[in-house]
């Protein structure tokens, strides 16, 4: 089994030969082929030059630098292309993730799991800018998703090679790995992980991310449950709203027939003009995703995964004996 490390920094400089020294300590003695893979994602400081360095030094140091900042989530789907490894682990470069930990994650892994996401349960950070909002954050994930999880901002993963393929990394939705692997049928598992705090440089994440995760909320859970049936989504919205407009458009004709109310001031017609209108425009987007859903996994895609494939090997023997015989009689007639 070969270990692909993917390690993104962004103006990192004073950690990185401190993060190798500890990852050499750790895969020394692992007993596995390793490679560290570190993605550059547009550093301005130093951080490059340290990473051509330890690349010069040491063959196992493989360096992608990327042309501008593009964000964590594209810095781990660049160091996912570039991967050579059985076994991809991923963790911070700010020295916060401890190295050692990863041989128990892997002997978690090779338990039968795909994905071993780690928990820092004692978290170095302060109270009230990352510890509440995060632990705000997971609870409303686990709870929206029912993906049963505490610490989805642990970027130290352990993960096979077949399964962090297939996963598709846009805007920022690298905390959701663990949800998008599951969603594809891998089997995941938690332990818990240290946490040390930052000795170097500054945090590059505040309480100005709260929105975004909420909004990449949204957008997992639309995927997870509708990605190949958007009708069941925008469909179900438009009858409610179609619903209204009819429930209300009966009230207005009622209260005109037995009240001798006039319809022109009657804010139930209103009502029910705008709620049809809004009721056909859902179910239009259901029609356009459906659409557009059947473009997607028309394209060379498909809205299922193979773990396995199993077939009796004395069948197969037979039917290659049996095609054998049959090509000899065609050439001897």
């Amino acid at each position: 089994m070969s270990i692909s490390v993917i390690v993104p920094v962004y103006n990192e400089q004073p950690n990185v030969a401190l993060l190798y020294l500890q990852l050499m300590k750790v895969f020394r003695t692992i007993g596995h082929k390793y490679e560290f893979l570190f993605v550059d994602d547009g550093s301005c400081d130093g951080t490059y030059d340290e990473l051509r360095a330890l690349a010069d030094m040491d063959h196992h140091v493989r360096v992608v630098r990327l042309r501008r900042n593009y964000g964590q989530t594209a810095a781990l789907q660049a160091g996912f292309d570039h991967a050579r490894g059985d076994v991809w682990v991923t963790l911070d470069g700010d020295l916060q993730n401890d190295p050692a930990d990863i041989p128990r994650m892997l002997e978690k892994l090779e338990e039968g799991f795909d994905l071993v996401h780690g928990w820092r349960k004692v978290r170095q950070d302060g109270w009230l800018l990352r510890l509440l909002p995060s632990r705000v954050a997971n609870w409303l994930i686990s709870h929206v998703t029912k993906f049963p999880v505490h610490d989805l901002g642990c970027t130290l993963k352990v993960m096979r090679r077949e399964i962090a393929q297939e996963l598709q990394l846009v805007g920022e939705m690298h905390r959701f790995i663990p949800i998008l692997a599951h969603q594809r049928g891998a089997r995941c598992a938690e332990i818990v992980t240290q946490h040390h705090a930052r000795l170097f440089g500054k945090s590059k994440y505040g309480l100005g991310r709260t929105p975004r995760v909420l909004l990449d909320l949204i957008t997992v859970k639309f995927l997870s449950d509708y990605i190949a049936s958007p009708m069941k989504c925008f469909g179900q919205i438009g009858l409610a709203f179609g619903a209204m407009g009819l429930l209300s458009l009966v009230a207005a004709c009622v209260m005109k027939l037995w009240g001798r109310v006039d319809l022109t001031g009657n804010p139930l017609l209103l009502l029910s003009v705008v709620a049809s209108m809004v009721g056909i425009h859902f179910v239009s987007l259901g029609l356009l995703g459906e659409v557009n859903a059947r473009i997607y996994f028309n394209d060379r895609r498909k809205s299922y995964t193979v773990a396995r494939r199993i077939r009796c090997r004395r069948v197969q023997r037979s039917r290659q004996d049996g095609q054998f015989r049959q090509n000899a009689v065609s050439r001897a007639a």
